[in-house]
């Protein structure tokens, strides 16, 4: 198709997954299963999935694609969790790596810090390039207009986004900054326009 694919597996209780699939392997099984009935190349999907046990799935059963799955990172609602602590995050970086994880998934929020000259990478942000994982931010363009009410998004640098131009400049510190491999958008033009800027692809 000549696209990247990026398909998350979503969270359903377990009596329903059970009473479709079988198990939640067996689901796990069957969203890459459609990708290889259309035909297509492993390497142009990145399956996601909240679940970490999905992850590891994949990347038992199938490495080809696994090797590309992406865990959204969900323990911010650990409600211990920050992210200067890295005490609080169970599992921890090194241990995703160890276990075969490549990709991480967190909100934009975790990779950002408010310093006294302006946006910071967060300690989360650091450790997780640190460890060698690549980085793919949630969501870009979902919050209302910045400045017309505070951002969930946004809410580790609210010192320092007060009007939508200033998504830029989040935009500027997460690629420059963080190093992150991509980032997830609702609506593609502002990070289009930003990449053909900066000659990114």
């Amino acid at each position: 198709l000549g696209v990247k694919m990026i398909p998350e597996l979503k969270s359903a209780d377990s009596q329903t997954v059970e009473a479709i699939f079988g198990s939640q392997q067996e689901y796990a099984q069957q969203l890459i299963d459609d990708y290889k009935d259309a035909g297509i190349n492993p390497a142009e999907l990145y399956p996601q999935s909240f679940n970490l046990a999905d992850v590891d799935y994949w990347l038992q059963h199938e490495p080809e694609f696994g090797k590309q799955s992406v865990w959204l990172d969900g323990r911010f609602q650990n409600p211990q969790f920050r992210t200067d602590d890295s005490d609080s995050w169970s599992p921890s970086m090194d241990s995703l790596v160890e276990r075969g994880v490549q990709f991480i998934a967190p909100p934009i929020w975790m990779l950002l810090a408010s310093g006294e000259r302006g946006i910071e990478p967060s300690h989360y942000a650091l450790a997780a390039r640190l460890a060698g994982l690549q980085i793919i931010p949630w969501t870009f363009e979902r919050s209302p207009p910045l400045g017309a009410a505070k951002s969930w998004y946004y809410q580790s640098a609210e010192n320092w986004v007060h009007r939508e131009g200033d998504r830029y400049e989040v935009l500027h510190r997460l690629v420059e900054q963080v190093g992150i491999r991509a980032i997830f958008t609702d609506w593609a033009a502002t990070t289009t326009f930003y990449a053909n800027c900066m000659d990114l692809h």
